[in-house]
């Protein structure tokens, strides 16, 4: 991020209940450096919303609930890999663990349009879903969301989601709850069309983030 964005980051989150939202495992975002001092977290949402970490440390009831309803609601990654083969679906890349939760292909060619409609089908008549971010093709049960996650945080702390950025589809499911959405210009939100008001940032990758945050602080300056 620029110098920028860390100011206005480090400002906004002195007033305001800052929650990161990622699609990464906790081990993965673990690996970021965040200063405590300047950017408190008091919630952090990882593994695409199937942990919550609470002052560092994940809450295992939610993950347990997480789980329970992954074995209610979805087939196993084994049966939908195994229905996958035999229908003809296979994929040019190497695949990935997120622990044990879902799995993604870093593909070497990307599926075409019809490709990728054809496994979103597939894969939600077994409980799951798909999102291509880049070279990278998800594959997460329904259970697990970003959205149900942060609704949760929200009532835990009685507070209302206002605003929220993301790039991605599976970003939609909790910015469709913020009253105000931000969506960089790139990425897989930024080329689709029909899923609700937002507003698309004018720069590219680093810079977006930047406006983004700017666009925050204006927000929170008007104590919406």
């Amino acid at each position: 991020m620029t110098e920028t964005s860390f100011f206005a980051l480090k400002e906004l989150a002195q007033d305001s209940l800052f929650v990161p939202v990622t699609t990464r495992t906790t081990e993965q975002f673990n690996r970021f450096v965040i200063f405590e001092k300047d950017i408190p977290l008091t919630y952090a949402i990882t593994s695409n919303g199937a942990n919550i970490l609470y002052k560092g440390k994940p809450m295992e009831d939610w993950s347990a609930s997480i789980f329970k309803r992954m074995n209610e609601e979805s087939v196993t990654q084994a049966e939908l890999l195994s229905i996958l083969q035999r229908e003809g679906h296979q994929f040019d890349g190497q695949m990935k663990q997120a622990e044990k939760l879902f799995f993604y292909f870093i593909l070497n060619s990307l599926p075409s349009l019809s490709e990728k409609r054809a496994l979103n089908e597939l894969a939600a008549n077994y409980g799951w879903r798909i999102s291509l971010q880049g070279r990278k093709l998800y594959f997460i049960p329904h259970a697990i969301s970003k959205g149900t996650a942060l609704e949760f945080i929200c009532k835990q702390e009685g507070m209302e989601l206002i605003a929220g950025a993301g790039d991605s589809i599976l970003d939609w499911d909790f910015l469709q709850n913020c009253r105000y959405r931000f969506v960089p210009n790139h990425g897989e939100l930024a080329r689709l069309s029909g899923i609700g008001n937002h507003i698309l940032t004018k720069s590219y990758g680093v810079g977006a983030g930047e406006e983004i945050l700017q666009q925050f602080l204006k927000l929170q300056h008007l104590k919406v």
